[in-house]
Parts: C-alpha cells; sequence; structure tokens
C-alpha cells in the first residue's frame, strides 16, 4: 500500500479542479484500506487524549463536498475511536430565524470547539460563498443593509467574504486552533451512482431530495465557485486538501492520514508533568492503595 504523501493533496499554489482526479486506491485492497484506517484512527484517538490533557489547542475539521461525497460517512468511520467527549460535530443547514439575525460566521464561531477538543463542521462558513454565489437571491434573507437586490451582489461583494473568511481563520488560529479544510472531490457519474443508490435502497430513501437533481444541474457552476474559494483561501494556517472521493474507504484513509502527519509536528502537546508534589509521593500513594485490598 503506497503511503499517504499529504502534499500531493494540500493546496499550496492554485489548482484547477478539473485537474485533480476523484479517484485513487492507494495500491491497497479494500480489505487493507479498511485495517489502515482502524490503525490510523486509533493513533488518532489516543493524540485527542494528550490533546485534552495539553490543553492549549483545539482542532477544527472542515468538510465540504457536492451532495453524496461521502462526508456523513467519513465523520463516522475516521473519529470512530475518539471518546464521544473530546469531538463535536456540527452539521450546518439552512440558518435559523436567529442565525440570519446576526452575520453569517456568528453561528461558525459560537460552534468552534473548546481548547483541549476537536471540532468537524460538516459543511461549513464556506457554504456561504458557495451556495449562496450560485443561488444569489438566498443572501437577501441576511437582510444587509447595502443588498436590496440580487442586483447589488458583485465581484467586490464576494472579495469581502472571501477577506472576512481569511481573517476568520487567521484569528483563530492565532489563538490556538490547528484548521484543516477537506474538499471531498468527487466526480459527477459517482454522485449520479450515489444518487440512484439512495433511491433503490429503502434504508438510504430517506437522504434523497427531488432538489438533489436541481442542484446537479448546476455542476459546473458549484465546481467553478470551490476552485475559487479554494484558491482565495488556502493559507498556511488555514490549509485545503483536496481528497478524492470516488473510493470512499481511500478517502477516509487519507484524510485521517493528513490529520495525523500533520498534528504529529506539533511536539509542544504533551500530557502535563505532574504536580512536584504529587510525584515526589507516587510510590506511597500506590502503596496506600496496594494495602487497601489487603
Amino acid at each position: 500500500m503506497k503511503k499517504v504523501d499529504l502534499t500531493h493533496y494540500k493546496v499550496g499554489t492554485p489548482i484547477k479542479l478539473e485537474d485533480s482526479p476523484t479517484y485513487v486506491d492507494l495500491d491497497a485492497s479494500k480489505k487493507d484500506l479498511k485495517k489502515a484506517l482502524e490503525q490510523t484512527r486509533e493513533e488518532l484517538g489516543e493524540f485527542q487524549d494528550t490533546l485534552y490533557a495539553h490543553g492549549k489547542y483545539g482542532v477544527l475539521v472542515c468538510l465540504q463536498g457536492m451532495d453524496a461525497a461521502g462526508k456523513d460517512s467519513l465523520i463516522r468511520e475516521v473519529f470512530k475511536d475518539f471518546n464521544a467527549r473530546g469531538v463535536v460535530v456540527h452539521s450546518f443547514k439552512v440558518p435559523t430565524d436567529l442565525e440570519r439575525k446576526h452575520d453569517y460566521i456568528w453561528r461558525h464561531y459560537i460552534a468552534l470547539p473548546p481548547k483541549g477538543k476537536f471540532g468537524v463542521f460538516n459543511r461549513t462558513h464556506y457554504e456561504n460563498v458557495l451556495v449562496t454565489r450560485v443561488h444569489p437571491e438566498y443572501l437577501l434573507s441576511e437582510n444587509m443593509p447595502d443588498i436590496l437586490s440580487v442586483e447589488d451582489v458583485d465581484q467586490k461583494f464576494w472579495e469581502r467574504r472571501f477577506e472576512r473568511i481569511n481573517n476568520f481563520e487567521r484569528h483563530i488560529a492565532e489563538n490556538g486552533m490547528i484548521i484543516f479544510k477537506f474538499f471531498l472531490h468527487l466526480s459527477k457519474e459517482e454522485q449520479r451512482q450515489r444518487q440512484l443508490r439512495r433511491l433503490r435502497l429503502k434504508r438510504k430513501n430517506w437522504k434523497f431530495s427531488p432538489g438533489d437533481l436541481e442542484e446537479r444541474k448546476l455542476w459546473d457552476q458549484y465546481q467553478k465557485c470551490y476552485e475559487e474559494a479554494i484558491n482565495k483561501t488556502s493559507k498556511p494556517h488555514a490549509p485545503w486538501y483536496i481528497i478524492p472521493s470516488d473510493n470512499k474507504d481511500a478517502a477516509r484513509v487519507i484524510t485521517a492520514s493528513i490529520l495525523l502527519q500533520e498534528l504529529k509536528k506539533y511536539k509542544d502537546i504533551q500530557e502535563p508533568e505532574l504536580d512536584p508534589e504529587i510525584q515526589t509521593n507516587l510510590e506511597a500513594y500506590i502503596r496506600q492503595l496496594e494495602n487497601e485490598g489487603k
């Protein structure tokens, strides 16, 4: 099996999505991929314990992708060995009335993980330069004073949004947030097959909406918007990774491996040393507990 080289997936220079692969198998069988994921996520779970004890960093994992890209199942499989109290998943839907009374980043800011924990955003603040860009009429519900009609939305408006998103991510990074942004890159044909599967399998029917087919018609527009968003917001402190996602098992291994490789670079994340008094009396505490059993 090929080792995951994160430089193959990390966005450091401008990219074209059409040139990025949507399928890899890492020269491994399905069984080997599952085994590799089990080993990697176990190490991630151990790291999370250390992160919690250290208490100076939080980790934010952002997942974006077209419908049926595999975000839900990736979350389930990659974070399976975490302490349930150490990871919080937020799935952002259509903004509520309360959320619309605030700026568009507010609901994401208040959902950030505290130091010592992982937070996973299933769809993220980037919806505000993706869905609203394909459907600018949605912006009218935000009640912005300078946007009275779709005609008021120009390129300068989007440039300001990219700038605000970059500022938001820079701010939280400077305050101890380790940021990962994964784009699950799916081919249009694979999406078609997965949507057919949803329709044919009774246990998956609930995931399908007729609106999914309407959004599929806008595939090219979404790809263009994703490409621009990735190119304008992939920064050293908040990089994007493009994950080939036609093969779900490989996508999970790649994502988990990137997380582990990058997090291991933080050499200062260690369990805190024992209080000197406790350290001095450690053997006495052990004898006291051992004697209780006699």
